[in-house]
């Protein structure tokens, strides 16, 4: 199960729950993942809501890998994510919210 206060969100794969978090590492690849764009872009087009699939993408593997999964970009592009596109797009967005903002009460 997924905690919230760590950064954490849950997603559901193909009938199984994963959990997502953005470590350094994970962080670090994605990234280099998205190639001229920086983790600040990243954040303003989420805001935006100008992202494309690949930032949902982009952003959902290195939240499994920093979860400690090993689902490539090419197995989740294939698997049936609960919710659908949207629902991979608001998990995506809850674990940057999750992952760059203080708990409730501090800061």
């Amino acid at each position: 199960m997924a905690n919230p206060f760590a950064g954490e969100v849950e997603i559901v794969v193909d009938g199984r729950p994963y959990t997502l978090k953005l470590t350094l590492g994970a962080l670090a690849a994605l990234e280099q993942s998205l190639g001229e764009g920086s983790l600040v872009d990243l954040v303003k087009r989420f805001e935006e809501g100008r992202f494309s699939a690949g930032d949902i993408l982009s952003l959902l593997v290195a939240g499994l890998e920093g979860g400690g999964h090993d689902l490539r970009a090419e197995d989740l592009a294939r698997a049936e994510i609960s919710g659908g596109p949207l629902g991979a797009a608001r998990i995506a967005a809850q674990l940057l919210a999750r992952s760059f903002a203080l708990p409730e009460g501090q800061g």
